[in-house]
């Protein structure tokens, strides 16, 4: 069994969440009793004490997004001979997708070999003629300029052919043949003449496939409880199982949330490769700050309070006595028990059940008899939203 709680919840707070127990017991009680034709009866039902992992946890919401992208662009001038991609195709790095016409890149590369040949054949020359140092080292720079003028016309003649830079799925293709690409171009199309239009839009536009991050934000209060390498379930609109991933960035400047909330960026990575998730899905993320196994634990309808002490009703071969108990945290619908019981015990919790001829849907589940009985903590009383107290969830503090 597992447990969530809030980190922080005190003792105190929960001997309070007993006697509101006790409160919202006998506010159901009456709210039965005035409900039926008949008076109501106390009942009784049995619960085990065991041992649970609870987690401390924080609450995180977002849009699932790629892993990565790219957005690519021609790094040379130059005229697009050839679009190799549209957009769904799928790539891996260093598949080609466009061209554009490398005639003068190649010319280029071939003068810039030719003037290292040369600079290289002058150097050895002036050294076998005994040319005093002045002279060598100016051949050695010659040298040296015209090997780095080679590698960037080699680069360049590389550069007319764009290719992906991480594998994935291409999300656009923003040129057709005969488009100018270059510096003034920036990538885009609208070749008219000869003359180029400077545009943002990619050359071709690449998204990571199958892999994918949780881009979600964090109130500020839990913020600091957050940091990299945590775990996380993540829980995404339109997907069954639980997906699951690592937190891998915080952010560290405030941001406003659209209620005006401040709020921090976080980035949580999912794990391995999914063909179930989609960008721009919703998705909450419950990041595990804190994991506890083999805690000892008891339903918190269990829990009795006389003054300040807590006690349970333990059932035993004689019947029930009292057992005093020390106890911790509340996790929802179950509470720590730091001693005075063991796993295995056996202990009573109070209920009532509605007279013959009643009806209502609002008083707890119904009992072997076909007769409504007094509402748990994990059923929830008249009006409540969920699992443990009025108001609360998983995790809520009582």
């Amino acid at each position: 069994m597992l447990a969530v709680w809030r980190k922080g919840q005190r003792r105190s707070r929960v001997v309070g969440g007993v006697a509101l127990v006790l409160l919202l017991a006998a506010a159901a009680g009456g709210w039965l009793l005035a409900r039926g034709s008949e008076p109501a009866a106390a009942t009784t039902t049995t619960v085990t004490v065991s041992t649970e992992t609870v987690r401390d946890t924080v609450a995180v919401s977002g849009t699932i997004e790629p892993a990565a992208t790219a957005d690519l662009d021609f790094a040379v001038s130059g005229t697009v001979t050839r679009v190799l991609v549209e957009a769904g195709d799928t790539v891996k790095v260093g598949d080609a997708l466009a061209r554009v016409d490398d005639t003068a890149l190649v010319a280029t590369r071939r003068a810039a070999l030719a003037t290292l040949e040369a600079a290289v054949a002058q150097l050895d020359e002036d050294e076998d003629d005994g040319a005093d140092d002045t002279r060598l080292a100016a051949d050695q720079t010659a040298v040296v300029a015209a090997r780095s003028a080679l590698t960037e016309a080699r680069g360049d003649v590389d550069d007319a052919t764009l290719r992906a830079t991480i594998r994935g799925t291409v999300t656009a293709v923003g040129l057709e043949e005969g488009d100018v690409t270059g510096s003034s171009a920036s990538g885009g199309t609208g070749a008219t003449g000869g003359t180029t239009t400077e545009t943002s839009t990619p050359a071709v536009s690449i998204v990571s496939a199958g892999r994918f991050v949780l881009d979600a934000t964090v109130a500020a209060a839990d913020a600091g409880q957050v940091g990299e390498g945590l775990q996380a379930e993540i829980t995404v609109s339109g997907v069954t199982d639980t997906v699951y991933g690592t937190v891998t960035e915080v952010g560290r400047v405030a941001e406003t949330s659209s209620t005006g909330t401040a709020v921090f960026a976080v980035s949580v990575e999912v794990t391995g490769t999914r063909d179930d998730l989609y960008a721009g899905t919703t998705a909450d993320a419950t990041v595990i700050v804190e994991q506890r196994p083999d805690v000892l634990t008891v339903s918190t309808g269990a829990l009795l309070s006389d003054g300040d002490t807590t006690y349970v009703e333990k059932v035993g071969e004689n019947g029930t006595e009292r057992t005093d108990v020390e106890i911790g945290d509340t996790y929802g619908a179950t509470t720590q028990v730091v001693s005075g019981l063991a796993e295995g015990d056996v202990v009573e919790v109070q209920g009532f059940t509605r007279g013959p001829g009643t009806t209502g849907t609002n008083g707890g589940g119904e009992g072997a008899d076909g007769q409504q009985q007094r509402p748990q903590l994990d059923g929830g009383f008249p009006g409540s939203g969920g699992a443990g107290f009025p108001g609360a969830g998983t995790g809520g503090t009582p």
